[in-house]
């Protein structure tokens, strides 16, 4: 069975739900929790463009330590080191020395995770299968976002901030666990062609990084504005939506290795535009925005399918499987760097957050001009 066949991308997969219960349980109240610990949108979002300027100084020097110990160990300490960014969050009362702590343990970490993970899960899938293996991984992180938030709301509320952090990074360092077994992929010392193979992923990968921050990011902090800052509404809204996209990868990912890549694309891209408007027309009316959000749950499993297949297969066929997410990652900062700004200095000078969260749209439509590009129309994929 495609879904199941890799027990190397397996045991990726169960990493990957503990890494996901995290953030469902912690990383979706990264941006809640600063709001409520008094830190204003706009600094909010300035302290994520401090996260990935660090990340991005930082990438480079990661290099000579891949060469040595391999992607996978490097995987390890990402995991290790992101677990540490939870209990700081605790910490945080307003703008000061925790929230700078917060910004440089935070990008420390998601520099080592994020590119690790990239490189090593497009190292070790199968190309022929990838929409496949891609779509068991989402339906399987929709899931576990059915329990996540409605956990970290719950740990919040009951035990306090320090208690609720400091579980949920224990649960991020458990996600080290199913990869120790898991086969090293190590880094070639030269690599000639690496950076010119990552170039055409590049492009969609800076669209990503201005999407990611529009449509999660913003959107986050507009949700619990719009819910009055309860920690409990918020983590029900977004249980309710991983109830609503638990099932969509499982669709889309086999008609993407079926060689229907550019349908597959135009249906998830078409209900990103959709469900985009509905969103920035919700926002006045708590009920209408929880629908908003769980209608917002179909997006992703509809469009990660699309995008990992290209991208993914594209690292795999790369010289170098680390180089390459090494150039698309600086990508993703960069997209994110430059919206960070942007929607933070329209805030700070009193724009509607309904902008902010419109603005997902230009990047949503330049990825779509992108990716069409790699999915030939169906009598060519059969020729």
């Amino acid at each position: 069975m495609a879904f199941l066949a890799n027990r190397a991308v397996n045991r990726v997969h169960l990493h990957s739900a503990f890494v996901t219960f995290a953030q469902g349980a912690g990383g979706l109240f990264f941006f809640v929790f600063l709001l409520h610990a008094g830190v204003p949108i706009p600094a909010a979002l300035l302290t994520q463009a401090a996260v990935v300027v660090g990340r991005f100084v930082v990438r480079p020097t990661l290099l000579p330590l891949a060469k040595r110990f391999g992607v996978k160990r490097l995987l390890i300490a990402g995991s290790a080191v992101m677990a540490l960014q939870y209990p700081l969050l605790a910490f945080v009362h307003g703008i000061g020395p925790a929230l700078a702590a917060l910004a440089a343990v935070s990008g420390l970490g998601e520099v080592l995770y994020w590119m690790s993970y990239n490189a090593y899960y497009a190292a070790i899938g199968d190309a022929e299968h990838r929409g496949h293996q891609v779509a068991a991984r989402e339906a399987l992180m929709a899931l576990i976002g059915i329990v996540s938030p409605l956990a970290g709301a719950s740990l919040l509320l009951t035990l306090g901030p320090l208690a609720a952090f400091s579980l949920v990074a224990v649960i991020q360092l458990a996600a080290v666990w199913p990869i120790l077994r898991t086969p090293e992929v190590p880094v070639k010392a030269q690599a000639p062609g690496a950076l010119a193979a990552a170039r055409p992923a590049f492009l969609m990968m800076v669209a990503d990084g201005w999407f990611d921050t529009c449509w999660l990011f913003v959107w986050q902090i507009a949700l619990f504005v719009t819910l009055k800052q309860s920690f409990s509404a918020y983590g029900g809204a977004m249980a309710l939506a991983g109830l609503v996209g638990a099932g969509g990868a499982l669709v889309l990912g086999p008609h993407v290795d079926a060689g229907h890549g550019r349908r597959s694309a135009a249906i998830a891209y078409s209900a990103g535009v959709a469900i985009l408007i509905l969103r920035v027309a919700s926002l006045s009316r708590p009920s209408l925005a929880i629908a908003a959000n769980a209608a917002s749950a179909l997006f992703f499993p509809l469009l990660i399918p699309v995008l990992v297949t290209v991208t993914a297969n594209l690292n795999k066929a790369s010289p170098c499987n680390l180089r390459f997410s090494m150039v698309t990652e600086a990508g993703w900062d960069i997209g994110c760097f430059a919206a960070c700004l942007v929607t933070a200095t329209l805030f700070a000078i009193g724009a509607p957050i309904e902008l902010g969260v419109f603005l997902a749209l230009p990047a949503m439509l330049g990825q779509w001009a992108l990716l069409r590009r790699f999915y030939p129309k169906r009598a060519a994929a059969l020729a």
